[in-house]
């Protein structure tokens, strides 16, 4: 494996991953099903339900902490090269790209009794982030000559993407009228997986002595980790069908917990918080890991027209293997998943009403409306992502319902969402849009996100 497949693996993750994993209009929305996966102590009060297989639930994020669309690809006669060169410029190496795709394959839930509530299903997902390595990034667009005797930090190179499926089941209990608490285990089936962080050393060119540069690699240790990328003699090999047949059953295995809960501090005061995904995943199968370390100067090619030596590039290959040497294995390895943290506080107003079923432990008064706060959090190679919400809650008669937030994050100052909900029957449907003004010209937005699904609904 060369270090070219490295980089073509950085790159691949690069290109497809746009988004956050922050679901600010699901999360305590409506009393619908689907809120129980974002907070497994969020209340239900229907009898059971079934989501519609491959359509109970679907989300989709699309983002970026500095980059839009229209940076690069504006009509406005700026030659394509020039938008580039501006657009690296503005980029740091705390800038990110990242991905998260989700799809419920199977979704349902049962009340067991007046305190207990079960819920079971399984998706897949899609995860992945990219930060920007600006000084590595400019070094191959540009070339040496501008960043002489500039340091140039492998460090920089971090990225993590990983596609698995998560079987799941989990509980929501009514500890007392004020609490309920819930919880949710998980089993993960890992398919696809790629990552490189706590990379060190450094690259630098001065001016040479007997050649006009002289480089210098120093104590450089780079390692990248894979699973289920490449087949036989190193090649990158990425089959849909076994991607996805991997996500239901492989041996790539790992276990994970949620937990949540929901408070009332008085009728129209509530607190829910939840911490979703403390889980690991172990990778033993399909497993392909490159490491690159070594210290190394060297003054690239020398020309000396000697005719019985003109196999310059291999020899300058040759001594940069012998003194930086690359070595590969397929090992297992075991990696952490993203930890997320939700929380928030609901003030509820407007007319009462009651619960559609008066079950004595989970009968209690809502309202038309409600204002609060939510905050979200998630763990990340370089740092923790945070985000913070305002929203607006109505009732618009006994089954319909909105959601208005207006989100402030890495991606955007000014980030307004609408989702709306409703029940005709025993079907519930319901659709979140984050970032509604950008919509018309998504060039322009920074971020935007999608989210729809539909339930059957026993009350």
């Amino acid at each position: 494996m060369k270090i070219k497949r490295l980089l073509t693996v950085f790159g691949l993750l690069v290109c497809v991953s746009l988004s956050s994993q922050n679901k600010q209009l699901l999360f305590g929305f409506a009393e619908m099903p689907n809120t129980l996966m974002v907070n497994p102590g969020a209340e239900t009060n229907f009898k059971y339900h079934a989501g519609i297989p491959g359509l109970s639930g679907f989300s989709f994020n699309i983002g970026s902490s500095e980059m839009k669309i229209s940076d690069l690809f504006l009509k406005d006669n700026t030659a394509f090269n020039a938008k580039f060169e501006n657009l690296t410029e503005k980029l740091t190496n705390r800038d990110f790209l990242t991905v998260n795709a989700q799809i419920d394959i199977l979704n349902g839930g049962y009340r067991l009794d007046e305190k207990t509530y079960l819920s079971f299903g399984m998706y897949q997902e899609l995860d992945a982030i990219a930060y920007y390595p600006k000084d590595i990034a400019e070094l191959l667009y540009y070339g040496n000559q501008p960043f002489l005797h500039k340091t140039i930090h492998f460090s920089d190179l971090k990225f993590r993407g990983e596609i698995l499926g998560v079987i799941h089941a989990g509980i929501s209990y009514k500890y007392n009228k004020k609490l309920n608490i819930g919880g949710r285990f998980k089993l993960y089936s890992g398919s696809v997986y790629a990552s490189s962080r706590r990379n060190a050393g450094t690259f630098n060119t001065n001016t040479g002595t007997n050649n006009i540069y002289q480089h210098n690699l120093t104590n450089v240790n780079v390692r990248a980790f894979s699973s289920g990328l490449f087949g036989e003699n190193d090649n990158l090999n990425v089959n849909l069908k076994d991607v996805i047949g991997n996500t239901i059953l492989s041996k790539n295995i790992g276990v994970g917990v949620d937990l949540g809960f929901t408070y009332h501090y008085s009728p129209q005061i509530e607190f829910t918080g939840s911490i979703l995904d403390v889980g690991f995943v172990s990778y033993s199968k399909n497993n392909k890991n490159i490491s690159i370390s070594g210290s190394h100067e060297f003054e690239g090619i020398n020309l000396l027209f000697d005719s019985n030596n003109s196999n310059y590039w291999s020899d300058l290959e040759a001594d940069l293997k012998a003194n930086v040497p690359e070595e590969t294995d397929e090992e297992s390895f075991t990696v952490w998943r993203p930890i997320k943290l939700n929380g928030g506080v609901r003030y509820s107003f407007g007319r009462a009403r009651t619960s559609k079923e008066c079950y004595d432990e989970t009968y209690k008064d809502y309202y038309n409306n409600s204002v609060g706060l939510q905050l979200f959090a998630i763990t990340r190679p370089l740092s923790t992502q945070i985000a913070a919400t305002l929203f607006l809650e109505k009732n618009i008669g006994e089954n319909f319902h909105a959601k208005f937030t207006y989100t402030v994050d890495d991606f955007s100052m000014s980030n307004i969402g609408v989702g709306v909900s409703t029940q005709i029957g025993i079907v519930q449907m319901y659709g979140l849009v984050g970032n509604v003004f950008k919509l018309s010209d998504l060039t322009e937005a920074a971020t935007a996100s999608l989210q729809f699904g539909f339930n059957l609904i026993f009350d």
